[in-house]
This record gives C-alpha cells, structure tokens and sequence, in this order.
C-alpha cells in the first residue's frame, strides 16, 4: 500500500506554489492525480488552494495597478476592458433592443415566380 498523507500534508504544501498542482504533488512527494484528489475532495484543503490561488490573482493586478499608474497605456486600456464593463468600456459588442430588450427582427417573405415576360 502506497504511503498515507493528511489533509495538512497538502494545506502545508500549497503557499507558495501559485495553485500549481503539479508544484503541490511535488512538494508533498505524491503523483499529480493524488494532490488534484485532495483539492476537489478535502473542503480544508480546497480552501488553502482557493487561498494561494486569490493570491496569486491579488498579486497580478497591483502589478497591473503599478504598470498603469508608471503609465502603461496598453495595460490601463486592457484594465479598463476587463474592470470598467459597467462604465462603458468592453472588447466586446452587445447589441440589445431599446432600455436593453430583445431585438425584434421581422421578415417578409415574398416568393416570386418568375413571369414568362422576364425571360
């Protein structure tokens, strides 16, 4: 039989990792599989993954935050794309009817039949 580990061989394992799966089973001695085991099975281990991984997050927007206020053009554009949706500003074009209802589109269908005088 393999060896046994503990929750808190896993919790132990994850700071510092970056949520990288691959980092936990290395650091705990075990195969991918077994730390992905762990994560989705044990509520106490998922929460410290949670953790590490929101700080990972944490950490990418104050480097953001930093590059814009140094004025990084290109990343407060991409910022504002990302966090400023209700403000205006998206990649993305949504197309609504009026005070952001379903369009209504209609069509009229008319089949013609060609005359023998168009020919």
């Amino acid at each position: 039989m393999g060896k046994q580990y503990t929750a808190q061989d896993f919790i132990d394992a994850i700071p510092g990792t970056g949520g990288i799966v691959s980092a936990i089973a290395r650091k705990v001695g075990c195969e991918w599989n077994t730390a992905n085991k762990w994560i989705e099975n044990y509520p106490t281990v998922k929460q410290a993954y949670d953790n590490e991984c929101e700080s990972v997050l944490d950490l990418a927007e104050t480097t953001i935050l930093r590059s814009i206020k140094d004025g990084d053009t290109a990343d407060a554009k991409w910022y504002l794309t990302k966090k400023g949706k209700h403000r205006g500003y998206s990649d993305r074009l949504e197309v609504t009817g009026a005070d952001g209802n379903e369009i209504r589109i209609q069509f009229t269908w008319v089949d013609k039949t060609p005359d023998a005088a168009d020919d």
